[in-house]
């Protein structure tokens, strides 16, 4: 069974940053690199958005809204992919979820880690 674990979440200022792990259980090392790996966000009373998307190509997509601030990468020895978020805006606050896939489809998903953005 895969179980993905969401961490780092938490509050900063305005033009804070914040790094989100996603760590990955069930999945054989040698699987890893091929799987797809997405980051989504959810703020109160707004749909799930997709965030970033690492595929097993390696090629990378950002949303229009985090593109120049958020970096997503993974680390093969460690099972995990990461979202390095840069100049938090007050448009940032949401549950942060990771999921193996690029779209709303994918088939597992974390918990969520909340991020907090306030003066």
């Amino acid at each position: 069974q895969v179980q993905l674990v969401e961490s780092g979440g938490g509050s900063v200022q305005p033009g804070g940053s914040l790094r989100l792990s996603c760590t990955a259980s069930g999945i054989p090392s040698d699987y890893f690199p091929l799987y797809q790996f997405g980051w989504f966000r959810q703020a109160p009373g707004k749909e799930r958005e997709g965030v970033s998307c690492i595929r097993g190509d390696e090629s990378i997509v950002y949303s229009d809204s985090v593109k120049g601030r958020f970096t997503i990468s993974r680390d093969y020895a460690k099972n995990t992919v990461y979202l390095q978020m840069n100049s938090l805006q007050p448009k940032d606050p949401a549950v942060y979820f990771c999921a193996t896939g690029c779209s709303d489809s994918a088939l597992y998903w974390g918990r969520g880690t909340q991020v907090n953005v306030s003066s």
